[in-house]
């Protein structure tokens, strides 16, 4: 078994797609996948990339995606490596894909001076926080994440107008 981890392109926006929905499936949030596959295209890779992406892959098959963007810590100033979205498919759990997806994402922050690599993680998903632990990860208990979207975002962009 060969795992082998490499940066997406254009080309692979049905397979980041498909990967999106599957984990939104695993998540129990199908009803919230919303995206068109052209304004996800524009935002991966136009000329303004928004986030980049990671394909894990075994034996040449796609098996898993890391979506990833950097975010700025003030305290440290340094940017740092948020993590969107890890998802390996059920049937290549357990391989090492998911850990080797992470690491490449920590060499990813290593190699660009971040200061840290964080994410969120369901609360009732005690297999991944399992697995975050046990590469070094730790729970951030202290904060909660917040969020202004939909009709609320247009409501509080108004303001400012």
């Amino acid at each position: 078994m060969t795992i082998s981890i490499r940066s997406a392109t254009a080309d692979d926006l049905p397979l980041i797609a498909q990967l999106i929905r599957d984990l939104a499936d695993y998540e129990r949030l199908a009803h919230e996948v919303r995206f068109d596959d052209e304004v996800l295209r524009a935002k991966l890779f136009g000329a303004r990339p928004y986030a980049e992406v990671l394909i894990g892959e075994i034996d040449g098959a796609a098996q898993g995606f890391a979506l990833f963007f950097h975010n700025f810590s003030t305290f440290e100033g340094r940017p740092g490596i948020y993590l969107e979205d890890l998802f390996v498919r059920p049937e290549a759990r357990g391989s090492g894909l998911g850990k080797a997806l992470l690491s490449h994402l920590a060499a990813l922050a290593v190699e660009r001076d971040c200061a840290r690599l964080e994410w969120s993680v369901l609360d009732w998903n005690e297999p991944a926080i399992g697995f975050y632990k046990k590469l070094g990860a730790r729970l951030m208990d202290e904060w909660t994440v917040m969020r202004v979207d939909g009709q609320a975002l247009a409501q509080l962009g108004a303001a400012a107008r």
